[in-house]
C-alpha cells in the first residue's frame, strides 16, 4: 500500500523511514530556499541543491536514470533529479503548490526502483514545501 505523508510541523513520528536522511535533505533544501527565495527555474534549484549536498557531505547521484520494465524488457527510461544515499528519490519542483500529479511521478519512480521513500521539494512557493511519499 502506498502512503503519502505531507509535512506540516517539526514533529515526526518514529515510523518514518530514513528520518535522519530526510531531515538532512529537507534542511539542505531549506538553506537553498532561504538563500535564493522563490522564482528561479527548477534547474537552478537542482544545481544549487547539489552544491549544498556536497557542502553537507550528503552522498547523491544527480539525474539518475530509472528504467521501466515490461515483461523483462526496458520500455522507457526516466531520470529522477536526485538519488540520495542509494535509498531516497528526491524530485525538485518550482510550482505554485504540489499536486497529485507530482506525487504520482514520485510513486512511479519508487515502483520502478523498488525503493521505499521519495521526497518532493517545491521551491515555487514563498516557503519551501515538501512531501514524503512512501511506497
Amino acid at each position: 500500500m502506498n502512503k503519502v505523508i505531507q509535512e506540516k510541523s517539526a514533529a515526526e513520528p518514529a515510523e518514518y523511514p530514513y528520518r535522519d536522511l530526510t531531515r538532512k535533505v529537507i534542511g539542505a533544501a531549506m538553506e537553498v530556499h532561504r538563500s535564493l527565495g522563490h522564482g528561479f527555474l527548477e534547474s537552478v534549484y537542482e544545481a544549487v541543491l547539489s552544491v549544498e549536498f556536497r557542502n553537507q557531505e550528503v552522498f547523491f547521484e544527480q539525474q539518475r536514470p530509472i528504467d521501466v520494465y515490461y515483461k523483462g524488457s526496458v520500455v522507457k527510461q526516466f531520470f529522477c533529479d536526485f538519488l540520495v544515499d542509494n535509498t531516497l528519490i528526491v524530485e525538485v519542483k518550482t510550482i505554485k503548490r504540489l499536486t497529485d500529479i507530482e506525487t504520482a511521478q514520485v510513486l512511479n519512480y519508487l515502483r520502478a526502483t523498488n525503493l521505499k521513500l521519495g521526497l518532493l521539494l517545491n521551491f515555487g512557493a514563498n516557503s519551501l514545501q515538501y512531501k514524503r511519499v512512501i511506497n
